[in-house]
């Protein structure tokens, strides 16, 4: 017998004869209409070289070569339907799956231990990996490739393959250390622009948010150090008179808040918005959904620190 010839919907249709021993009842229990079941036993006995089921007193009876089948297929076909419902659904709880997420530096701080945690409860036999991306747009070559499973970033550009969704928002505060001059008080524009300032710039540039917003008004401040890390920036300002302008998740994040005076900025800025970010094809997957509900409940609260 050629296999290739016979597809899954013959055997669904020869298990259901089989169990009913009636082509109507057999096509009832399976949604199929009287004359497609006929057809489908015309097929099964071409293929099979064999008339698998007779007419007898009571109804259809099966030969030797179909009795010889009924078992076996009826096994397959169960397996493979338990293989179909189990890939539909997802048990953290008995899981041993290993999910992989990108997350650039602030939500390593701001999103990582809430998410470790709740995947440790929830799904104690997973594990997590985490990879590290700088730049939006490798976020995209992640997804892309399949390294990881989801990534939590700036948004990037946008492409039809990568869905995403707002996750949080980083609105900016001004900082200076504990009895700074400033500290305690508003803080206005011409001494904003007096005081030396620490620029974050990621990309080693000399012009960050506050500079574009200043150039607007055709104004400029006075860069007394740049440096990559955000993370660096608030010890940094507790050791010296400078002030930063840094999204306030940091400032919280980073174990230097208590010295450290915040400050409204005397500018409007945008806050930053944080995108969960996955790739199209990983969209239905239920354990891939498992995973980014965790990543948006371990997303950081609304209540952020304030200027006071």
């Amino acid at each position: 017998m050629d296999l290739h010839g016979v597809d899954l919907n013959l055997l669904v249709a020869f298990d259901a004869l089989m169990k009913e021993r009636s082509v109507t009842k057999a096509g009832i229990r399976i949604g199929r209409t009287q004359p497609a079941m006929s057809a489908a036993l015309a097929r099964l006995r071409s293929l099979l070289k064999d008339e698998l089921l007779v007419r007898g007193p009571q109804g259809l009876q099966p030969t030797p070569r179909a009795l010889d089948l009924a078992e076996p297929l009826s096994r397959a076909l169960a397996e493979i339907q338990r293989t179909l419902d189990f890939t539909q659904t997802f048990d953290p709880s008995n899981s041993s799956a290993t999910f992989t997420i990108g997350l650039s530096d602030h939500p390593t701080f701001a999103l990582l231990p809430r998410l470790v945690a709740l995947l440790a409860k929830a799904a104690p036999g997973a594990a997590l990996q985490v990879r590290n991306f700088s730049a939006r747009d490798d976020a995209i070559d992640l997804l892309d490739t399949g390294e990881v499973d989801a990534t939590v970033g700036v948004p990037a550009a946008k492409t039809g393959r990568i869905l995403s969704e707002p996750l949080f928002e980083e609105r900016f505060v001004c900082i200076v250390r504990k009895g700074h001059p400033v500290a305690g008080r508003a803080l206005d524009l011409d001494t904003f622009l007096a005081l030396p300032h620490l620029l974050v710039s990621p990309e080693n540039e000399r012009f960050g948010h506050v500079d574009a917003a200043l150039a607007k008004s055709g104004l400029q401040r006075r860069l007394a150090l740049t440096l990559p890390n955000m993370y660096a920036a608030p010890l940094l300002i507790a050791r010296s008179d400078m002030i930063a302008t840094l999204m306030a998740g940091v400032v919280e994040a980073s174990g230097h808040a208590d010295e450290l005076a915040l400050l409204a900025p005397p500018i409007a800025l945008d806050p930053i918005p944080f995108v969960l970010s996955w790739h199209r094809r990983n969209d239905a997957h239920p354990a891939q959904r498992w995973f980014r509900n965790c990543i948006v409940e371990a997303a950081p609260p609304d209540e952020a620190m304030t200027p006071g």
